[in-house]
């Protein structure tokens, strides 16, 4: 007889939101697998819960190559708990290979519900709920930074990132340069905790508030979705930093072309006259 997957939600936080089903779950796993183990200890021991020799480590470094052996223990009928260090797990942590792969065997896979930081910060940020898109964490830096970036200045819907915070500064500064200055975003720190932050404001205002401040803690982003006001034909300054920023990624002229034309949803002639006027000039 198979056993089951178990995804748990842990406290972000505060762990007064660590519920009564979850702490079951992970008393009565077999094995529990965790992001960092010391982590997961010091939950289990606030609540009484064993953990010694049921804790595995699992993580972004490992977690491809621990698949097929975790498989092996679902099948010979193992109930196996999946934490990450806070919050839902699969949600920019571990897990979504793990839980596809199980899945794909026709194995059980099931929840407990909890804490989100996606979802608790997207419920205060003030900003649509009906419709949101998880963009989780963005791309350091070139091309597909810029490419991310460019589709969540035409999204409609509300958008949603984690940020470390060491980066928000850069990355709020890039929303000015890409969203526009009057975006509105609400900055979401600390979560749950002694020291909950919730900053509301436009990207401009964000960035002037953050930009020289020491922010500690895990952020949430949350972006409101454009609006006709937000979404101008861009301009050739624009269109030539993203040709520049595709031909560095490694596209021929022509390609580069195709890209930028489709994702600014312009011409493709018009973009291609501006490579050219471009690698004229210099």
């Amino acid at each position: 007889m198979s056993g089951s997957l178990i995804l748990v939600a842990t406290p972000i936080g505060n762990l007064g939101d660590f519920s009564p089903r979850a702490q079951e779950a992970l008393s009565q796993a077999d094995r529990i697998l965790c992001e960092d183990t010391r982590r997961t200890r010091i939950l289990l021991s606030a609540f009484s819960i064993p953990a010694k020799g049921r804790l595995e480590a699992f993580h972004d470094h490992n977690e491809t190559e621990r698949i097929a052996r975790i498989l092996e223990f679902l099948r010979s009928g193992e109930l196996i708990a999946l934490v990450s260090d806070a919050g839902t797990p699969a949600i920019s942590d571990p897990g979504e290979r793990l839980v596809a792969a199980a899945v794909a065997e026709g194995l059980r896979v099931t929840t407990v519900p909890g804490p989100s930081a996606l979802l608790a910060a997207l419920v205060v940020s003030g900003f649509s709920t009906d419709r949101f898109v998880m963009e989780g964490f963005l791309p350091r830096k070139g091309a597909e930074r810029a490419t991310r970036l460019e589709h969540v200045r035409k999204e409609e819907r509300t958008s949603v990132f984690y940020e470390s915070p060491k980066r928000l500064g850069a990355t709020l500064a890039d929303f000015v340069a890409i969203l526009g200055p009057q975006r509105h975003v609400c900055i979401a720190r600390e979560l749950t905790k002694l020291h909950e932050e919730l900053w509301r404001g436009s990207v401009e205002e964000a960035l002037a508030q953050f930009s020289d401040t020491e922010v500690r803690g895990e952020v949430v982003l949350v972006v409101e979705g454009a609006t006709p006001r937000d979404t101008p034909e861009a301009s050739d300054a624009q269109l030539m930093a993203a040709l520049e920023a595709a031909r560095l990624s490694g596209l021929s002229a022509r390609d580069a072309a195709r890209e930028v034309a489709e994702l600014f949803d312009v011409p493709r002639r018009r973009v291609y006259e501006l490579g050219v006027q471009g690698s004229n000039e210099s």
